[in-house]
């Protein structure tokens, strides 16, 4: 019987040897990340998307290059898109990330609009994140008894994170940027401390306070790993409650510091959450009017999102990048998801606490997915979106670390070769590939904002937004000269998916303003200022309506006179446009012409010469005068207006 026992012993202990000798950190990096490059490769070649035009091509800042760097720095993020004060501040409390930005001002600087370096760049990165947390697992379990525990939670943990397909927002769109680098950053700050505490490396952890506050700049959500590496330090190391404190205290110190230069640039007020439905999803119509959800409503429907988190994180289908409203309904406690939810999430921040004093791995990872996934739950403060799937990238990592401490529990069970690791590892791998695959096909949705819009509709049926982009893309896409075959019927679903939009959020102006686009392209004209009148009466003020309306009113005049020869309409449309524009020289020429078609010639007469006026350079207007005065039989005047007109363009009586 000793015998056998010895002989297993033996085994096992070879086994461990022949394993461990695989297990070669540096190749197993490498490994992790080629693999992470492989699946987001068709990522690459793909174009701007989405909100990429705010910190990138459309950003005045970024787009000039390394010497808008002083502006990224002391300006709100979206300063340099919206180029006004206020507009900068539709989402509450403003947005202060310039790091990223900054990243964008070199790229362009050395490469201009370049979506593939900008794709190339991002992948990178997230391959780095990858690796780094592969590293920080394993020096963080690394005190651990069992260290097949210890590898098979690094690597599995690692390789569900690098596939997940939840993270193709994040990965995928160039903006996603803040994303990845603030989880770098917060990964490679824990990692420090673990080499101050484990390696005794003095500087170690005044390095990973640097990389800390860097990180603060890139998104706020760093801030959450003032919970995250006191958290670590009690669960993986023997340091004592005060010493915990003692080396957590230098990076609340970096927070403040971040926060009270955030505070100086774009100021301490965090603003009341707006009445604006695209800028607040917990808001409703009672009575005509938009109010704010009651309470009970905001934290039901605040709840039935964190259940549609746990269901992403499990089974990531059908993806989406817009949560915006109506895609999630207002929910109440009466509905039995919201009640689920309550159960499970407050099960497990029980459990968790239950198992923390313990310092067990599982309530490490539970307290991670839920305290990083805390701040922008909407619960501490509205982020203008019910939910987005890159909320989700730093929180999953808890979630797969949770998930493959799961799988060793339940399939390994209880190690007595090494060998029984292999049938747990060939779960995490199915899976990964599984993962793998759907990024991929993920991936190609985010070619560009038509594809993405066109996609995703499918999927968020009922998000306003959504509806509102995907009419804009479509009238982009109309007006194209390749599309010219299609472009009536395209610009016929862009007023479809617009008319949804406004059922959704009755006050949505610029659904309204795109509407009068369309009919415009159309020569719908009628349909087209009913459409800029509704999003007028929205916002008087509203400068892109009240710009389109003149600019319709002059093509409805030109298209009734021109092409209808109805010069009653034309005068009513064109009398219309002066109106609203005033002195426009094309709508005072079209004037000019329909008074003369109509036989007044004392007011085609009046309107040539304010033309001249407008544009007293304009040989073309000159000649119009003069051909006026002629009609009008004075000879004389005709004359002299014509050789105006010579005089400023030689040739103008050949054209």
């Amino acid at each position: 019987m000793a015998k056998k026992q010895k002989n297993k012993k033996k085994s096992i202990q070879s086994s461990r040897k022949i394993f461990e000798m695989s297990l070669k950190p540096n190749v197993i990096a490498w490994i992790l990340f080629g693999f992470t490059c492989l699946i987001y490769a068709n990522s690459i070649p793909n174009g701007f998307t989405q909100d990429d035009a705010i910190v990138i091509y459309d950003n005045e800042f970024t787009t000039k290059g390394v010497s808008g760097i002083p502006d990224i720095m002391k300006y709100d993020t979206f300063r340099g898109f919206f180029k006004e004060s206020g507009k900068d501040r539709l989402v509450s409390g403003g947005r202060y990330r310039p790091l990223t930005l900054v990243f964008f001002a070199v790229e362009w600087q050395i490469f201009g609009k370049n979506p593939f370096i900008g794709h190339l760049v991002n992948v990178i990165l997230f391959g780095l994140t990858v690796v780094l947390m592969f590293f920080l697992l394993l020096k963080m379990l690394s005190k651990t008894k069992n260290q097949s525990f210890t590898w098979f939670v690094a690597i599995g943990s690692t390789l569900l994170f690098a596939a997940h397909p939840i993270h193709v927002e994040a990965v995928a769109n160039i903006k996603g940027r803040d994303e990845i680098v603030a989880l770098l950053g917060s990964l490679a700050a824990a990692y420090f401390v673990l080499k101050y505490v484990f390696d005794r490396k003095k500087n170690a952890n005044w390095i990973g306070v640097l990389i800390f506050f860097i990180a603060l700049f890139a998104k706020e959500n760093v801030i959450t790993f003032l919970g995250v590496i006191p958290l670590m330090l009690f669960v993986f190391t023997k340091e004592s409650i005060g010493n915990i404190i003692k080396i957590t205290v230098p990076y609340f110190g970096a927070a403040i510091l971040f926060l009270i230069i955030r505070g100086q640039v774009i100021g301490w007020e965090m603003g009341s959450a707006p009445l604006e439905l695209m800028n607040n999803p917990f808001v409703k119509i009672a009575n005509n009017k938009y109010v704010y959800f009651s309470g009970g409503e905001k934290l039901a429907t605040i709840f039935y999102t964190l259940l549609k988190y746990i269901q992403l994180d499990f089974i990531p289908h059908p993806l989406t990048h817009d949560y915006y409203p109506r895609h999630v309904a207002m929910k109440s406690f009466s509905d039995l998801t919201v009640i689920l939810s309550i159960i499970i999430h407050f099960g497990l921040l029980i459990f968790a606490l239950i198992q923390l004093p313990k310092r067990k791995t599982i309530s490490f990872a539970i307290l991670f997915y839920l305290g990083t996934l805390f701040l922008v739950s909407n619960i501490v403060f509205p982020v203008g979106t019910n939910m987005a799937e890159r909320f989700l990238f730093m929180p999953s990592v808890g979630f797969c670390i949770a998930f493959s401490i799961i799988i060793y529990h339940f399939i390994v069970k209880k190690e007595t070769s090494f060998k029984d690791l292999i049938p747990g590892l060939g779960v995490i791998v199915a899976i990964s590939l599984i993962y793998g695959g759907l990024t991929i096909k993920r991936n190609m949705a985010w070619k560009d904002n038509y594809t993405l819009f066109l996609t995703d509709i499918k999927v968020s049926k009922n998000s306003a937004k959504l509806r509102n982009s995907v009419g804009g893309e479509l009238i982009a896409q109309a007006i194209k000269p390749k599309n010219a075959s299609t472009k009536n019927q395209m610009l016929k679903d862009a007023i479809v998916s617009l008319k949804e939009a406004v059922k959704i959020h009755p006050n949505y102006k610029n659904a309204y303003l795109l509407m009068g686009n369309a009919y415009n392209y159309l020569k719908d004209f009628p349909n087209s200022i009913n459409a800029y009148q509704a999003a007028i009466k929205l916002d008087p003020g509203y400068k892109d309506a009240l710009n389109n309306l003149g600019i319709t009113y002059r093509n409805a005049g030109r298209y009734y006179g021109e092409e209808k020869h109805d010069i009653n309409n034309a005068l009513k449309y064109l009398l219309l446009a002066e109106q609203q524009m005033g002195n426009e020289f094309e709508t005072i020429r079209l004037l000019g012409v329909a008074y003369g078609i109509s036989g007044d010639n004392s007011k085609a007469i009046e309107y040539f010469i304010r033309g001249t006026q407008i544009q007293p350079k304009n040989a073309h207007a000159w000649l119009d005068l003069g051909n006026a005065y002629g009609n009008a039989g004075n000879t004389e005047k005709a004359n002299e207006f014509r050789q105006k007109a010579v005089s400023l363009d030689p040739n103008i009586l050949n054209k």
